[in-house]
Protein backbone atom coordinates (compact mmCIF):
# COMPACT_ATOMS: atom_id res chain seq x y z
CA UNK A 1 0.00 0.00 0.00
CA UNK A 2 1.19 3.65 -0.99
CA UNK A 3 1.96 5.55 2.25
CA UNK A 4 -0.45 8.69 2.34
CA UNK A 5 1.29 11.96 3.16
CA UNK A 6 -0.63 13.85 5.76
CA UNK A 7 0.22 18.31 6.37
CA UNK A 8 3.21 17.61 8.19
CA UNK A 9 3.53 13.50 8.36
CA UNK A 10 3.51 10.56 6.87
CA UNK A 11 0.95 7.18 6.75
CA UNK A 12 3.05 4.26 6.30
CA UNK A 13 1.81 0.56 6.31
CA UNK A 14 2.99 -3.02 7.52
CA UNK A 15 6.17 -4.25 6.20
CA UNK A 16 7.36 -0.13 5.32
CA UNK A 17 6.50 1.15 8.97
CA UNK A 18 9.47 -0.27 10.25
CA UNK A 19 11.63 0.70 7.26
CA UNK A 20 10.29 3.93 7.43
CA UNK A 21 10.63 4.24 11.38
CA UNK A 22 14.32 3.14 11.32
CA UNK A 23 15.27 5.61 8.53
CA UNK A 24 13.38 8.40 10.31
CA UNK A 25 15.94 7.17 13.54
CA UNK A 26 19.13 6.94 11.64
CA UNK A 27 18.25 10.42 10.00
CA UNK A 28 17.22 12.45 12.95
CA UNK A 29 19.33 10.92 15.12
CA UNK A 30 17.27 11.38 18.48
CA UNK A 31 19.59 11.61 21.68
CA UNK A 32 17.07 9.69 23.26
CA UNK A 33 13.97 7.33 22.55
CA UNK A 34 11.41 6.89 24.51
CA UNK A 35 8.35 4.04 24.02
CA UNK A 36 5.12 5.05 25.31
CA UNK A 37 2.60 1.94 26.33
CA UNK A 38 -0.37 0.61 28.47
CA UNK A 39 -0.54 -2.15 30.14
CA UNK A 40 -2.00 -4.16 27.58
CA UNK A 41 0.34 -2.93 24.60
CA UNK A 42 3.29 -3.56 27.07
CA UNK A 43 2.43 -7.03 27.04
CA UNK A 44 1.00 -7.96 23.69
CA UNK A 45 2.77 -5.45 21.46
CA UNK A 46 5.80 -3.90 22.98
CA UNK A 47 7.95 -7.24 22.29
CA UNK A 48 7.20 -7.52 18.46
CA UNK A 49 7.96 -3.62 18.36
CA UNK A 50 11.13 -3.99 19.92
CA UNK A 51 12.41 -6.51 17.76
CA UNK A 52 12.03 -4.72 15.02
CA UNK A 53 13.40 -1.11 15.82
CA UNK A 54 17.33 -0.58 15.41
CA UNK A 55 18.44 1.91 17.61
CA UNK A 56 22.06 1.21 17.23
CA UNK A 57 23.91 3.05 20.73
CA UNK A 58 20.84 5.63 21.25
CA UNK A 59 19.16 4.56 24.86
CA UNK A 60 16.06 3.70 25.14
CA UNK A 61 13.17 3.66 27.77
CA UNK A 62 9.82 2.24 28.01
CA UNK A 63 7.50 4.27 29.69
CA UNK A 64 3.92 2.45 30.78
CA UNK A 65 0.10 3.83 31.87
CA UNK A 66 -2.51 1.67 32.94
CA UNK A 67 -5.15 0.80 30.44
CA UNK A 68 -8.39 2.50 29.82
CA UNK A 69 -10.16 5.84 29.04
CA UNK A 70 -10.50 6.72 32.80
CA UNK A 71 -6.74 6.94 33.01
CA UNK A 72 -6.56 9.61 30.45
CA UNK A 73 -6.15 12.21 33.25
CA UNK A 74 -3.61 15.03 33.32
CA UNK A 75 -2.32 13.66 36.19
CA UNK A 76 -1.05 10.68 34.24
CA UNK A 77 0.59 13.84 32.53
CA UNK A 78 2.62 14.75 35.05
CA UNK A 79 3.76 11.25 35.52
CA UNK A 80 4.76 10.78 32.41
CA UNK A 81 6.53 14.61 32.07
CA UNK A 82 8.43 13.59 35.27
CA UNK A 83 9.47 10.59 34.17
CA UNK A 84 11.16 11.95 31.04
CA UNK A 85 12.70 14.53 33.12
CA UNK A 86 14.05 11.79 35.16
CA UNK A 87 15.41 9.97 32.48
CA UNK A 88 17.08 13.37 31.20
CA UNK A 89 15.00 13.82 28.24
CA UNK A 90 15.80 16.95 26.06
CA UNK A 91 14.56 18.45 23.01
CA UNK A 92 16.34 15.94 20.61
CA UNK A 93 14.29 13.18 22.24
CA UNK A 94 12.11 11.11 20.42
CA UNK A 95 8.49 9.87 21.88
CA UNK A 96 7.09 6.73 19.90
CA UNK A 97 3.55 6.02 21.25
CA UNK A 98 2.70 2.57 21.17
CA UNK A 99 -1.08 1.88 21.56
CA UNK A 100 -4.78 2.75 21.29
CA UNK A 101 -6.57 6.12 21.08
CA UNK A 102 -6.27 6.26 24.90
CA UNK A 103 -1.74 5.97 24.42
CA UNK A 104 -1.86 8.31 21.15
CA UNK A 105 -3.95 10.93 22.44
CA UNK A 106 -2.63 11.37 25.82
CA UNK A 107 1.20 10.47 24.60
CA UNK A 108 0.74 13.27 21.74
CA UNK A 109 -0.18 15.78 24.00
CA UNK A 110 2.95 14.86 26.31
CA UNK A 111 5.26 15.12 23.50
CA UNK A 112 3.83 18.34 22.47
CA UNK A 113 3.83 20.07 25.77
CA UNK A 114 7.16 18.63 27.24
CA UNK A 115 10.37 21.53 26.75
CA UNK A 116 7.39 23.07 24.32
CA UNK A 117 7.82 19.98 21.65
CA UNK A 118 9.39 16.99 21.16
CA UNK A 119 9.17 15.04 18.36
CA UNK A 120 6.81 11.80 18.48
CA UNK A 121 5.75 8.80 16.13
CA UNK A 122 2.15 6.68 16.48
CA UNK A 123 2.08 3.39 16.37
CA UNK A 124 -1.24 2.92 16.76
CA UNK A 125 -2.42 -0.89 17.80
CA UNK A 126 -6.60 -0.91 18.19
CA UNK A 127 -8.62 -0.52 15.10
CA UNK A 128 -10.17 2.64 16.42
CA UNK A 129 -6.76 4.12 16.97
CA UNK A 130 -5.61 3.25 13.36
CA UNK A 131 -8.97 4.64 11.27
CA UNK A 132 -9.32 7.75 14.08
CA UNK A 133 -7.12 9.06 16.94
CA UNK A 134 -3.35 8.78 15.42
CA UNK A 135 -4.07 10.79 12.30
CA UNK A 136 -5.25 14.54 11.95
CA UNK A 137 -2.92 15.63 14.68
CA UNK A 138 -5.44 16.17 17.93
CA UNK A 139 -4.04 15.00 20.99
CA UNK A 140 -5.00 15.78 24.85
CA UNK A 141 -6.76 14.39 27.55
CA UNK A 142 -10.67 14.29 29.71
CA UNK A 143 -11.35 16.85 32.57
CA UNK A 144 -13.01 15.13 34.55
CA UNK A 145 -15.71 13.18 32.64
CA UNK A 146 -15.33 15.14 30.26
CA UNK A 147 -13.63 14.02 26.54
CA UNK A 148 -10.92 15.95 24.79
CA UNK A 149 -11.25 18.83 27.08
CA UNK A 150 -7.42 19.22 27.18
CA UNK A 151 -5.23 19.24 23.92
CA UNK A 152 -3.63 20.54 21.14
CA UNK A 153 -3.85 19.73 17.12
CA UNK A 154 0.19 18.98 16.23
CA UNK A 155 1.04 16.04 14.26
CA UNK A 156 3.65 13.76 14.72
CA UNK A 157 6.43 12.74 12.37
CA UNK A 158 5.22 9.64 11.50
CA UNK A 159 2.00 7.59 11.60
CA UNK A 160 2.68 3.38 11.57
CA UNK A 161 0.05 1.00 10.47
CA UNK A 162 0.70 -2.34 11.10
CA UNK A 163 -2.49 -4.37 10.62
CA UNK A 164 -0.81 -7.50 12.61
CA UNK A 165 -1.49 -5.77 15.63
CA UNK A 166 -5.65 -6.13 15.46
CA UNK A 167 -4.53 -9.94 16.41
CA UNK A 168 -4.13 -8.85 20.04
CA UNK A 169 -7.51 -7.01 20.06
CA UNK A 170 -10.63 -8.29 21.68
CA UNK A 171 -13.70 -8.50 19.85
CA UNK A 172 -15.13 -5.60 21.09
CA UNK A 173 -12.74 -3.14 20.53
CA UNK A 174 -12.02 -4.60 16.96
CA UNK A 175 -16.09 -3.45 16.78
CA UNK A 176 -15.54 -0.11 18.66
CA UNK A 177 -13.04 1.27 15.63
CA UNK A 178 -15.35 -0.38 12.99
CA UNK A 179 -17.95 2.83 14.41
CA UNK A 180 -15.33 5.36 13.04
CA UNK A 181 -15.05 3.97 9.92
CA UNK A 182 -19.32 3.71 9.43
CA UNK A 183 -18.90 7.56 10.33
CA UNK A 184 -16.25 7.91 7.75
CA UNK A 185 -19.05 6.39 4.73
CA UNK A 186 -22.00 8.21 6.60
CA UNK A 187 -20.15 11.43 5.83
CA UNK A 188 -17.90 11.70 3.48
CA UNK A 189 -19.07 8.48 0.79
CA UNK A 190 -21.90 6.52 0.08
CA UNK A 191 -19.88 3.56 -1.55
CA UNK A 192 -17.74 3.42 0.95
CA UNK A 193 -21.09 3.21 3.51
CA UNK A 194 -22.27 0.66 1.50
CA UNK A 195 -19.62 -1.63 1.29
CA UNK A 196 -18.95 -1.70 5.26
CA UNK A 197 -22.80 -2.65 5.42
CA UNK A 198 -22.21 -5.92 3.36
CA UNK A 199 -19.07 -7.51 5.02
CA UNK A 200 -20.30 -10.72 4.89
CA UNK A 201 -19.52 -10.16 1.00
CA UNK A 202 -15.61 -9.58 1.97
CA UNK A 203 -12.93 -11.83 3.69
CA UNK A 204 -10.37 -10.75 6.15
CA UNK A 205 -7.83 -9.57 3.89
CA UNK A 206 -9.89 -6.96 2.68
CA UNK A 207 -9.96 -5.31 5.98
CA UNK A 208 -6.36 -3.54 5.42
CA UNK A 209 -8.18 -2.13 2.14
CA UNK A 210 -10.93 -0.39 3.88
CA UNK A 211 -8.50 0.72 7.02
CA UNK A 212 -6.69 2.33 4.15
CA UNK A 213 -9.74 3.71 2.74
CA UNK A 214 -10.93 5.55 5.98
CA UNK A 215 -7.74 6.84 6.55
CA UNK A 216 -7.75 8.08 2.87
CA UNK A 217 -11.02 9.51 3.97
CA UNK A 218 -9.96 11.66 7.18
CA UNK A 219 -6.69 12.79 5.08
CA UNK A 220 -8.51 14.13 2.89
CA UNK A 221 -11.08 15.69 5.38
CA UNK A 222 -7.96 17.04 7.80
CA UNK A 223 -5.97 18.61 4.69
CA UNK A 224 -8.80 20.67 3.74
CA UNK A 225 -9.31 22.28 7.27
CA UNK A 226 -6.49 21.66 10.04
CA UNK A 227 -7.96 23.83 12.61
CA UNK A 228 -11.33 22.68 12.11
CA UNK A 229 -13.11 25.89 11.66
CA UNK A 230 -14.96 24.23 8.71
CA UNK A 231 -15.46 20.83 6.90
CA UNK A 232 -13.41 19.12 9.56
CA UNK A 233 -16.32 19.54 12.08
CA UNK A 234 -18.15 16.51 10.04
CA UNK A 235 -16.04 14.26 11.59
CA UNK A 236 -17.92 15.05 14.68
CA UNK A 237 -20.98 13.24 13.22
CA UNK A 238 -22.28 10.91 15.93
CA UNK A 239 -19.97 12.33 18.58
CA UNK A 240 -22.02 15.60 19.91
CA UNK A 241 -24.45 12.87 21.53
CA UNK A 242 -22.02 10.18 21.38
CA UNK A 243 -19.09 11.55 23.83
CA UNK A 244 -22.12 12.69 26.28
CA UNK A 245 -23.12 9.46 26.27
CA UNK A 246 -19.77 7.94 26.70
CA UNK A 247 -18.85 10.61 29.96
CA UNK A 248 -22.53 9.67 31.58
CA UNK A 249 -21.85 5.67 31.43
CA UNK A 250 -18.16 6.73 32.32
CA UNK A 251 -19.05 8.39 35.77
CA UNK A 252 -22.36 6.90 36.47
CA UNK A 253 -21.68 4.03 39.26
CA UNK A 254 -24.76 2.39 38.18
CA UNK A 255 -23.81 1.73 34.15
CA UNK A 256 -21.64 -0.26 32.46
CA UNK A 257 -18.69 1.92 30.78
CA UNK A 258 -19.04 2.13 27.42
CA UNK A 259 -16.41 1.69 24.31
CA UNK A 260 -16.06 5.05 22.53
CA UNK A 261 -17.28 3.47 19.20
CA UNK A 262 -20.49 1.61 21.03
CA UNK A 263 -21.20 5.49 22.62
CA UNK A 264 -20.94 6.78 18.99
CA UNK A 265 -22.59 4.12 17.45
CA UNK A 266 -25.89 5.24 19.91
CA UNK A 267 -25.17 9.00 18.64
CA UNK A 268 -25.32 8.42 14.71
CA UNK A 269 -28.92 6.85 15.58
CA UNK A 270 -29.66 9.45 17.57
CA UNK A 271 -28.47 12.36 15.19
CA UNK A 272 -29.05 10.65 12.28
CA UNK A 273 -32.96 11.14 13.43
CA UNK A 274 -32.04 14.52 14.33
CA UNK A 275 -31.32 14.85 10.13
CA UNK A 276 -34.84 14.02 9.38
CA UNK A 277 -36.36 16.78 11.14
CA UNK A 278 -33.89 19.65 11.12
CA UNK A 279 -31.95 18.50 7.16
CA UNK A 280 -34.70 16.48 5.64
CA UNK A 281 -32.66 13.42 5.54
CA UNK A 282 -35.25 10.66 3.82
CA UNK A 283 -36.84 8.18 6.08
CA UNK A 284 -35.71 5.60 3.86
CA UNK A 285 -32.11 6.31 4.59
CA UNK A 286 -32.57 6.74 8.06
CA UNK A 287 -33.88 3.24 8.44
CA UNK A 288 -31.06 2.35 6.04
CA UNK A 289 -28.39 3.83 8.74
CA UNK A 290 -30.49 2.74 11.72
CA UNK A 291 -30.25 -1.24 10.47
CA UNK A 292 -26.63 -0.92 9.24
CA UNK A 293 -25.67 0.53 12.72
CA UNK A 294 -27.37 -2.10 14.57
CA UNK A 295 -26.21 -4.98 12.24
CA UNK A 296 -22.57 -4.40 14.73
CA UNK A 297 -23.96 -2.57 17.71
CA UNK A 298 -26.06 -4.12 20.42
CA UNK A 299 -29.44 -1.63 21.54
CA UNK A 300 -28.37 -0.26 25.25
CA UNK A 301 -30.74 1.08 27.47
CA UNK A 302 -31.17 4.71 27.96
CA UNK A 303 -33.99 5.49 30.45
CA UNK A 304 -35.70 9.14 30.71
CA UNK A 305 -33.40 10.06 33.50
CA UNK A 306 -30.77 9.25 31.36
CA UNK A 307 -31.47 11.38 28.70
CA UNK A 308 -31.85 14.25 30.84
CA UNK A 309 -28.20 14.22 32.18
CA UNK A 310 -26.89 13.25 28.86
CA UNK A 311 -28.75 16.37 27.47
CA UNK A 312 -27.14 18.35 30.36
CA UNK A 313 -23.57 17.37 29.11
CA UNK A 314 -23.74 19.08 25.90
CA UNK A 315 -23.03 22.05 26.72
CA UNK A 316 -19.68 20.92 27.55
CA UNK A 317 -19.21 19.88 23.52
CA UNK A 318 -16.24 21.48 21.97
CA UNK A 319 -17.87 22.54 19.04
CA UNK A 320 -20.64 24.80 20.78
CA UNK A 321 -20.15 28.71 20.38
CA UNK A 322 -21.68 31.61 22.46
CA UNK A 323 -23.63 28.71 24.58
CA UNK A 324 -25.26 27.20 21.45
CA UNK A 325 -24.76 23.61 20.91
CA UNK A 326 -24.01 22.75 17.29
CA UNK A 327 -24.49 19.09 15.44
CA UNK A 328 -23.12 17.94 12.40
CA UNK A 329 -26.14 16.41 10.47
CA UNK A 330 -26.90 14.53 7.30
CA UNK A 331 -28.85 15.50 4.13
CA UNK A 332 -28.24 12.19 2.70
CA UNK A 333 -26.04 9.90 3.00
CA UNK A 334 -22.22 11.19 2.52
CA UNK A 335 -23.66 14.89 2.30
CA UNK A 336 -22.99 16.43 5.84
CA UNK A 337 -24.21 19.97 6.94
CA UNK A 338 -22.51 21.38 10.12
CA UNK A 339 -23.44 23.44 12.58
CA UNK A 340 -27.07 22.99 13.01
CA UNK A 341 -29.06 23.68 16.23
CA UNK A 342 -31.50 21.16 17.84
CA UNK A 343 -33.91 21.79 20.51
CA UNK A 344 -33.85 19.40 23.28
CA UNK A 345 -37.43 18.14 22.97
CA UNK A 346 -36.16 17.28 19.17
CA UNK A 347 -33.34 15.25 21.27
CA UNK A 348 -35.84 13.30 23.41
CA UNK A 349 -37.74 12.85 20.06
CA UNK A 350 -34.43 11.22 19.05
CA UNK A 351 -33.94 8.72 22.68
CA UNK A 352 -37.31 7.85 21.87
CA UNK A 353 -36.69 6.92 18.51
CA UNK A 354 -33.61 4.98 19.27
CA UNK A 355 -34.96 3.13 22.19
CA UNK A 356 -38.47 2.04 20.17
Amino acid sequence: MDSITTKNAVVHFNSEVYTELNNYIKTSKPSSIFIFVDTNTHDYCLPKFLERLESEDITIEVMEMPNGEEHKTIDICSGVWEALSEYNADRKSLLINLGGGVVTDLGGFVASTYMRGIAYINIPTSLLAMVDASVGGKTGVDLGVLKNQIGVINEGAIVGIDTSYLDTLPQNEMVSGFAEMLKHGLIYDKAYWNTLTHLEELNLEDLDQLIYDSIVIKNNIVMSDPKEQGLRKILNFGHTLGHAIESYFLENADKTPLLHGEAVAIGMILETYLSTEICGLSDSELETINEGILKTFSKVEITKADQKHIIDLLKYDKKNSHGVVKFVLLEAIGKPKIDCVVSNELISEAFDYYAN
